[in-house]
């Protein structure tokens, strides 16, 4: 089965194999041929498997991690997935942020976990351009997220401009 995911406000297949928290060398090795996300521990222990990789190797950081642990490698990276663990943990909001703006990652910033349709707008603003929901969201639905607002009045990412600025 195909999952979707919301990229750039459309909806496509989603092509890269999330693999979990108990990632090992085997795992990784036998999907040599499709492209995977992994777990920072793992990225930062297994570079000489991941650079021998055919296929594309990314990056998730838990809420608890920080860009600067993958900053080096930010250019040879598609993806970047940050986990929200639960709703109510907004650290990779910042992180998404710090990307785009300190470290001007200009690839794909994913939002994983507890991502709910209430957030889309918010994540979108910050830096995000792919969500994959929660499996309870309906997705279809959730592209609506975008038009729930018409303006914003505090500068953010996708609007370096304060409303007060832009009259």
């Amino acid at each position: 089965m195909t999952t979707r995911l919301i990229k750039n406000g459309t909806l496509v297949s989603d092509t890269w194999v999330l693999l979990g928290a108990a990632t090992d060398r085997d795992a990784v090795a036998m999907m040599h041929d499709r492209d995977v996300i992994v777990p920072l521990s793992f990225w930062l222990s297994e570079q000489d498997l991941i650079s021998s990789r055919p296929s594309r190797t990314a990056v998730w950081l838990n809420s608890n991690e920080t860009p600067d642990a993958i900053a080096g490698s930010l250019d040879k990276l598609a993806l970047v997935a940050l986990n929200f663990p639960e709703f109510k943990d907004g650290r990779p909001y910042s992180s998404a942020r710090e990307l785009r703006q300190r470290f001007a990652y200009s690839g794909e910033i994913r939002a994983i976990g507890d991502v709910l349709r209430d957030q889309l707008f918010f994540m979108r603003r910050c830096g995000f351009d792919a969500f994959a929901l929660r499996d309870d969201q309906d997705i279809d639905i959730a592209l609506s997220a975008f038009n729930d607002f018409t303006d914003a009045y505090q500068p953010a990412i996708d609007q370096p401009l304060p409303l007060f600025r832009r009259r």
